[in-house]
């Protein structure tokens, strides 16, 4: 059942997080060897699979697994998604009057709405089942950026505890509606993700899972300071292409290496942001951590008087360039934070189409 496997999940994530790598204090370098090979495996993976435009499901264990030291059964993680996508297909659906031809993409990811996100059903008591209900996933107001313990923004936790962030519970969507072949798709907000689906009554509408809400593309751009510039440049609201979701599985593992090990300078990094813009060459937070990353690199080499540190200062400042002229800005944490505050207080004054329908 559904509470076995994401109870072992659950045990493996509290013991790795625990008595495995001290997760942001050095390490030995027989454990940042380890580290490295680990996540190069994992690296080695994601290129192929990114290359096939393969499994986002895939990708997401394998990134999150690295983390944990291959120490994660990808069967339990099968499971869990298993039991969750039949439970999604089972049953009557209610198609509420609509009569179009995409019928069953819409039923189906309304079904994924509401049976897993939709707060306002509640399920009684906290139990994971009851009478055939699974309690659904919301949001959790614990280091919702990951920053003080990386493992936050991972899916395993989110099925373990019901509870993530606007990383896991987007991922968790399409990782569902890819296994039972509903069409959604991510979209880019500063420091934030979420998802977009289209129907042939209503066209594109966005789904906020941090809320449980509809909101429409004009609240989304006005609140979160997104200027029409970075739309028309595509870097920000625009729908990502199941290799630029899988891109954004690379960035993870890139973030989870920095996290464990705060090694800036092996490469391992840099080679991660450089797969992901190939397939997404406009990722903000690619060329961010690019820039950052080499700006760490520059000021070591120019420290030690390496002669490339020129080529080095050439490359962060053109990341950086590039970012400016995609009109990339950063929405601090506490804004970032009072907007995802707003959002469950004004659902209901700024509702998008689909809501209604």
């Amino acid at each position: 059942m559904i509470k076995q496997s994401l109870f072992r999940l659950l045990l493996g994530c509290l013991f790795f997080s625990t008595y495995g790598f001290i997760y942001g204090q050095n390490v030995s370098e027989a454990d940042s060897n380890l580290k490295f090979n680990i996540y190069s495996q994992v690296f080695d993976s994601l290129k192929t699979i990114i290359e096939n435009d393969g499994s986002f499901s895939r990708s997401v264990f394998l990134v999150e697994n690295a983390y944990h030291n291959y120490n994660l059964p990808y069967s339990d993680f099968q499971k869990a998604i298993n039991d969750l996508s039949k439970f999604i297909t089972q049953g009557t659906f209610i198609s509420r009057g609509y009569n179009y031809s995409d019928i069953l993409n819409y039923i189906k990811n309304y079904s994924i709405f509401s049976k897993l996100f939709d707060t306002t059903l509640h399920v009684k008591n906290n139990s994971l089942e009851k009478d055939g209900h699974i309690a659904h996933y919301s949001y959790s107001h614990i280091d919702p950026m990951g920053k003080k313990e990386w493992s936050n923004m991972f899916v395993i936790n989110l099925l373990a505890t019901r509870k993530g962030n606007c990383h896991s519970l987007a991922y968790l969507y399409k990782i569902i509606a890819d296994k039972v072949d509903a069409k959604c798709w991510f979209a880019l907000v500063p420091n934030h993700i979420y998802i977009r689906c289209y129907s042939q009554k209503v066209g594109w509408y966005n789904i906020e899972l941090t809320s449980g809400t509809f909101p429409t593309d004009a609240w989304i751009a006005t609140s979160t300071y997104v200027s029409m510039d970075a739309i028309r440049s595509g870097i920000y609201m625009d729908t990502l292409s199941n290799q630029q979701s899988i891109s954004l599985c690379v960035l993870d593992l890139a973030k989870g290496y920095e996290f464990q090990t705060h090694n800036y300078y092996d490469g391992f990094i840099l080679k991660c942001c450089d797969m992901a813009l190939k397939y997404h060459p406009i990722n903000p937070m690619a060329l961010l951590l690019k820039a950052e990353t080499l700006k760490k690199v520059y000021f070591k080499e120019v420290e030690n008087k390496k002669p490339d540190s020129t080529i080095t200062y050439l490359e962060m400042e053109n990341a950086y360039i590039t970012l400016a002229k995609l009109h990339y800005r950063e929405l601090p944490e506490k804004a970032y934070l009072m907007w995802l505050n707003s959002l469950r207080k004004q659902n209901n004054k700024y509702p998008s189409k689909q809501s209604s329908n």
